[in-house]
Formats: C-alpha cells, sequence, structure tokens
C-alpha cells in the first residue's frame, strides 16, 4: 500500500509564496515503481485539472497559467515531491492534491488535498 500525505497549504496574500510538500509511504518497492508524481487542483463546480508532474527523468509539465511561477521537484529519494509556489494569485486558491502514477498509469494514488487560498 502507498499513502501520500500533503503538507504545506495554508493562506497566502496575492504576490506571495508557498511551499506544498506530498510525502509517499508504505510499500517501499511499489514506491519505487512510481514513474510519475504531481501535483493537481480543484475548486468547487471545476474538474480537476493538472497542475504540475514530474517523471523519474526528470521530466516536468505543467499547467500554462502557472508556467514561470511554480516548480515542481522530488528529492533524492524519490519517495516526496514539492511544489513551489511563487507570485501567487487568487485564481490559485484551490485544494491541491498530490497524486503518484506508476509507468503507463497502471495503478494511481492520490493524497486527501491541502487547501491553497490566494486573498487579495
Amino acid at each position: 500500500q502507498v499513502q501520500l500525505v500533503e503538507s504545506g497549504g495554508g493562506l497566502v496574500q496575492a504576490g506571495g509564496s508557498l511551499r506544498l510538500s506530498c510525502a509517499a509511504s508504505g510499500s517501499a518497492l511499489r514506491i519505487k515503481t512510481m514513474n510519475s508524481m504531481g501535483w493537481y487542483r480543484q475548486t468547487p463546480g471545476n474538474q480537476r485539472e493538472l497542475v504540475a508532474t514530474i517523471t523519474r527523468d526528470g521530466t516536468t509539465n505543467y499547467l500554462d497559467s502557472v508556467k514561470g511561477r511554480f516548480t515542481i521537484s522530488r528529492d533524492n529519494a524519490e519517495n516526496t515531491v514539492s511544489l513551489q509556489m511563487n507570485s501567487l494569485r487568487p485564481e490559485d486558491t484551490a485544494i491541491y492534491y498530490c497524486n503518484a502514477n506508476t509507468s503507463y498509469g497502471v495503478l494511481t494514488f492520490w493524497g486527501q488535498g491541502t487547501q491553497v487560498t490566494v486573498s487579495s
């Protein structure tokens, strides 16, 4: 089994920064198979959308509206993923969910989410 636990959410004023972290725990073998990890976000009435992902080889993918502002990274053990969010805007307000997938999406895991609120 694999559990994903997010931390780092909170309230920040527009233009500020937050750093989200996601820690994976459970089966060491299963965690090792995770090819991609990333962050998605969701607001009421909207579909969950991809914010940023990173693969084991370091390839990244970002939502267009966060390019240049957000940076995703994985730690040396590849069991955590972080999202540095700079120049935050009110429209970034959402629940942010950590996601991890094995190759080809055979297995996928989700965290419980962490609230990010950006005020004017």
